[in-house]
C-alpha cells in the first residue's frame, strides 16, 4: 500500500504515510478484523492504467473499484500483473468485485479476466468495449453490467445459463441474433434494452425462472407472441417489452404475474382484447398498451387495479364506452385513451387525475359532463375530434386552477366561448357554432350613422390597418428571427421521449413569458406541455452573451446528454436559434428545492426527506466530479436550480455551464461568473448539500467544523 501511494501521488487520496501510517485508516480502503485490506476504492481519481499493477500484490482484496477514472485498457493492466495469460487465481485470489465503469476502457473483454474463481460481480459500463462477448464469461461471475458500450455480435448460448449468474444488464449496446434458450434458475434481472436483438422471445424456460423480478427487453426486433409462459414468473415487479415487432394476442396467464408493478408493451402490434385478467395484476402502478392493434373494451374490471396511477391505452383500435367504474381508480393520475374508438358520453373520472386526460379523436358525443369540474387538479384536458356538443362549460376556469391546456378542437360546441386566463391555452377551432365572448366595445353595427361618418371611418379604418400590416411586415421578422431554429437534434435514445417532443411547441411556449417556470442566472426555465399531454422544461440559454463559447457548444451538449445518473438533470434534446440555446429535460413534478425550503408551495421537508436530499446532492456532485470528459463543476449551485422528483429525490440543474462557458472571457477569474450568493467555486461542492437542508444553526455548526459529515 505505500508503494501504491507512491506511485499514484494523488492529493485528492490524501494518502500520507508520515500523517497516518495505518493504511486502514486511509481514505477508500476497508479492512478486516485481522488489518488485512480487503477493499480498495479508488473511484473518480483520474487514475491511469500504467500506475494500478503493484494492487495485484494485494492478495487479500475481495473488492477493487476503479471506476470514474481514465484507464484505457484492462488487458494491459492484467499483463502487467505478471501473467500474460491471466491471473495466477497466487494474484487476486480473493477477489469478488471489480468495478471499471465510466473509464476509457476500449477493444474487447479480456477473457482471462474471468479465471479468477472468487469474482462474483464485474461491472465495466459506459466505455468503449467493442467485439463480442467472450464465452465463459459469467462462469463464475454473478452480477454482470455492460450496458453503453459497443458490444456487437449474438449471445452466446452459456451466457445466461450458468446456475450462480443473478443479474444481467448489456442494455444500449449492438447486439444482434436472439435471446438463448436456457436461462439460469438463479436469474433476478435481465437487461438487454435498447440493442438490435431479434427473433421471438425464447418460451421454454420461464417457469423455471422463479427468482426473476425484473424483465426489460424494449426498443429491439423481437418478432412474434409474447411467450404465455411469462405468466409463470411470479415474482416479476417489473415487464418492459415496448417498441418492438411483437404481434398476436396477449394471453390470460399473464394475469397470474400478481406481483408486478410495471407494465410496458407500447409501440408494437398486438392485437385482440384486453384480457380481462389483468383486473388481478392488484399491485399493478404503470400499464402501457398504447401503439399498438388492440381491439374489443375497455374491461369494467380494471376499477379493481387500485393502485394503478398511469394507464396508457391511446393509438389502438378500442371501442364501446368508458366502464363507469372506472370513477373507483383513486389512485389513477394519468388516463391516455386518446386515437381509439370509443363513444358514448363521457362518464364521471376519479378525482386525482393530474397528469393528463386524453380522450383525444374518438367518438364521445353529447355536451361536456359537469362531472370533469371535481378534476381540480388536472393540467391537461385533450377532448378534440369527437361529436361533443353544446356549450363549453365555466367550470373549467372557476373550479379547475390547474388546468394549463384545454383542446377542443374539431367538435360540434355551440354558444359562447368563456373568457379564459392567460394561463390556460386553449383550442377551440374546428367549432363553426361558437362564438366569440363579447368585448367591451360599443356594437357600432347597430347603430345607422351618416354617410360622410361611415366613409370618415372607413377611410380611417384603411389607413389604420395599412399602417399595421406595414408594422407587422417589418417586425415579425425581426421578432420572429430569434425562434427560427438553425439546428434541433435528440440526445436521448428513448424513443417514449422522441414522440413526445415537439421542437415547434417548444417554440411556441418560450415565446410566452406566462409560460416561465424558474429563473436563475445564466439561465431561464419554461414549462412545456407537448401535443402528446407530457411535460418537459425547456431551459433558455444566451448565446449572444459573450462568456459563451459558441464553437463548442454542440459537442459539449453531445456529451453531456450521454450522462445517465438519477441525481442530474441531463438534457433529452436542444435547438439553436442565432442568439440562443434551448435544453429540454423531463418535469420535475414537484418543486425546486428552494421552494420546499421556504415553504412556497406550502409542502415542508421531514429529516428523513433532508437526509435523503444531502445524500442524493453529494452522489450527484461525485458523479459529475469524475466525469470521464473531465470533471463538471457547478458555476451556480443553489437550493433554486435543485429540482425535486420527489421529496426524497433531488436533481442537479444547470450541469453544462461549466462545459460552455469561454474561461478566456472570464475576466479576471472565476469568481466573475459565479451563480447565486453564498456559491462560489472553489468552495467544496459537498457543502451546499449542508447549505441547502439543514437549518441555520445546524448548518452554521455543521460547516463551521467538517462539511463531509454532513
Amino acid at each position: 500500500m505505500i508503494t501504491l501511494s507512491q506511485q499514484l501521488n494523488n492529493s485528492n487520496l490524501g494518502w500520507d504515510v508520515a500523517k497516518q501510517p495505518n493504511p486502514c485508516l486511509w481514505k477508500g480502503v476497508t479492512c478486516s478484523k485481522s488489518s488485512l485490506i480487503t477493499q480498495l476504492s479508488l473511484s473518480g481519481f483520474a487514475l491511469s492504467t500504467d500506475k494500478l499493477p503493484v494492487v495485484c500484490a494485494i492478495s487479500s482484496l475481495h473488492s477493487l473499484d476503479l471506476s470514474i477514472n481514465n484507464l484505457s485498457s484492462i488487458s494491459d493492466f492484467i499483463k502487467d500483473c505478471g501473467a500474460i495469460h491471466g491471473l495466477k487465481i497466487g494474484e487476486l485470489t480473493n477477489l469478488g468485485v471489480l468495478i471499471l465503469s465510466e473509464n476509457n476502457l476500449n477493444g474487447g473483454i479480456p477473457t482471462n479476466l474471468f479465471s479468477i474463481s472468487t469474482l462474483s460481480r464485474f461491472a465495466a459500463n459506459h466505455n468503449n468495449f467493442s467485439g463480442s462477448i467472450p464465452g465463459g464469461l459469467t462462469r463464475y461471475v454473478k452480477n454482470l453490467d455492460l450496458i453503453y458500450n459497443k458490444l456487437t455480435g449474438s449471445i452466446l448460448e452459456d451466457l445466461l445459463s450458468f446456475k450462480n449468474l443473478q443479474t444481467v444488464d448489456l442494455s444500449y449496446n449492438l447486439l444482434e441474433g436472439s435471446i438463448p434458450d436456457k436461462m439460469s434458475p438463479s436469474l433476478v434481472r435481465l437487461r438487454l434494452r435498447s440493442n438490435s436483438l431479434n427473433g421471438v422471445i425464447p418460451s421454454a424456460n420461464f417457469a423455471t425462472l422463479e427468482k426473476l423480478t425484473c424483465l426489460e427487453l424494449d426498443n429491439n426486433s423481437f418478432t412474434g407472441m409474447m411467450p404465455p409462459e411469462l405468466g409463470d414468473c411470479q415474482t416479476l415487479t417489473l415487464l418492459n417489452l415496448a417498441q418492438n415487432k411483437l404481434n398476436g394476442s396477449l394471453s390470460a396467464q399473464l394475469g397470474n404475474l400478481r406481483s408486478l408493478q410495471v407494465m410496458k408493451l407500447q409501440l408494437n402490434n398486438l392485437s385482440g382484447d384486453i384480457p380481462v385478467q389483468f383486473s388481478l395484476l392488484k399491485n399493478l402502478s404503470q400499464l402501457n398498451i398504447s401503439w399498438n392493434s388492440r381491439t374489443g373494451l375497455i374491461p369494467s374490471s380494471f376499477s379493481n387495479l387500485q393502485e394503478l396511477t398511469n394507464l396508457s391505452l391511446q393509438h389502438n383500435y378500442l371501442s364501446g364506452s368508458i366502464p363507469d367504474s372506472i370513477r373507483n381508480m383513486n389512485s389513477l393520475t394519468e388516463l391516455q385513451l386518446g386515437e381509439n374508438q370509443l363513444s358514448g358520453r363521457i362518464p364521471s373520472l376519479p378525482v386525482k387525475l393530474q397528469i393528463a386526460l386524453n380522450l383525444i379523436s374518438n367518438l364521445f358525443e353529447g355536451s361536456i359532463p359537469h362531472s370533469l369540474s371535481s378534476l381540480t387538479g388536472l393540467e391537461v384536458l385533450g377532448l378534440s375530434n369527437n361529436k361533443l356538443s353544446g356549450k363549453i362549460p365555466v367550470f373549467f376556469f372557476t373550479q379547475m386552477p390547474t388546468l394549463t391546456q384545454l383542446i377542443l378542437s374539431n367538435n360540434q360546441s355551440s354558444g359562447i366561448v368563456p373568457k379564459f386566463t392567460l394561463f390556460v391555452s386553449v383550442n377551440i377551432s374546428g367549432n363553426p357554432n361558437l362564438i366569440p365572448a363579447p368585448n367591451t366595445f360599443p356594437e357600432l353595427a347597430k347603430k345607422k350613422m351618416p354617410v360622410a361618418v361611415s366613409i370618415i371611418t372607413a377611410v380611417a379604418a384603411g389607413v389604420l390597418a395599412a399602417r399595421v400590416i406595414i408594422f407587422i411586415y417589418l417586425s415579425i421578422p425581426r421578432c420572429f428571427y430569434f425562434f427560427w431554429i438553425i439546428l434541433s437534434n435528440f440526445l436521448t435514445e428513448n424513443e417514449i421521449h422522441k414522440s413526445n417532443i415537439s421542437f415547434t411547441k417548444a417554440m411556441e411556449t418560450i415565446a410566452n413569458p406566462l409560460n416561465i417556470f424558474l429563473k436563475t442566472k445564466f439561465s431561464t426555465y419554461y414549462k412545456s406541455i407537448m401535443p402528446s399531454g407530457k411535460s418537459y422544461f425547456i431551459k433558455k440559454l444566451n448565446r449572444s452573451d459573450k462568456i459563451f463559447q459558441n464553437d463548442k457548444f454542440e459537442q459539449e451538449l453531445e456529451i453531456i446528454g450521454k450522462l445517465n445518473h438519477s441525481n442530474v438533470m441531463t438534457p433529452l434534446a436542444y435547438a439553436l436559434t442565432k442568439d440562443s440555446a434551448y435544453l429540454l429535460y423531463e418535469y420535475a413534478q414537484t418543486c425546486t428545492l428552494f421552494d420546499i425550503l421556504h415553504g412556497i408551495n406550502g409542502s415542508s421537508m421531514d429529516w428523513e426527506s433532508r437526509y435523503s436530499v444531502a445524500v442524493g446532492l453529494v452522489q450527484g456532485l461525485a458523479f459529475l466530479n469524475g466525469c470521464t470528459s473531465g470533471p463538471i463543476l457547478l458555476l451556480d449551485l443553489s437550493s433554486k436550480n435543485i429540482m425535486l422528483k420527489s421529496l426524497k429525490e433531488p436533481q442537479l440543474g444547470d450541469i453544462e455551464l461549466c462545459k460552455v462557458i469561454d474561461p478566456s472571457k472570464r475576466i479576471g477569474s472565476l469568481s466573475t461568473v459565479a451563480g447565486s450568493v453564498d456559491y462560489i467555486p472553489p468552495v467544496p461542492e459537498f457543502a451546499i448539500a449542508c447549505v441547502s437542508v439543514l437549518p441555520r444553526k445546524a448548518k452554521d455548526e455543521c460547516c463551521a467544523t467538517d462539511a463531509t459529515k454532513c
